[in-house]
């Protein structure tokens, strides 16, 4: 097994361990990370419903302005879906970094959305 499975695998435990304990309800939804080499990823869930109530990515139109792959990029992507959630009416969220450390640009996403008004 190479090392790039053996860290995904690590990863997919951590998530899956993590998912055991967070649930997106509508009056808390979960705020779901995901990043690649390039870019990050962020979507406000309501679990129960099924549905996505905000979104964000460094790939929009109008955060395209920023590159794709540094903390910078993942502090404008927080603060844009943290101003997406209150406009959906979402106050609080439940944060799901999903198997990634809190470190770097997961971090940045997570600070950017704090300063911005969102609750977790």
């Amino acid at each position: 097994m190479d090392i790039c499975t053996q860290k995904r695998t690590r990863r997919s435990r951590r998530r899956k361990g993590l998912r055991k304990t967070l649930r997106g309800t509508p009056t808390r939804p979960r705020l779901a990370v995901f990043r690649s080499p390039r870019h990050i990823y962020v979507q406000v869930i309501d679990d129960l419903a099924g549905r996505t109530l905000a979104s964000a990515s460094s790939l929009d139109v109008d955060l395209a302005k920023q590159t794709g792959g540094n903390a910078g990029a993942a502090a404008v992507v927080g603060k844009a879906v943290a101003e997406r959630a209150i406009k959906a009416g979402v106050g609080e969220v439940v944060f799901d970094r999903g198997g990634y450390l809190y470190h770097g640009r997961v971090k940045a996403l997570a600070e950017a959305a704090r300063t911005a008004g969102l609750k977790f």
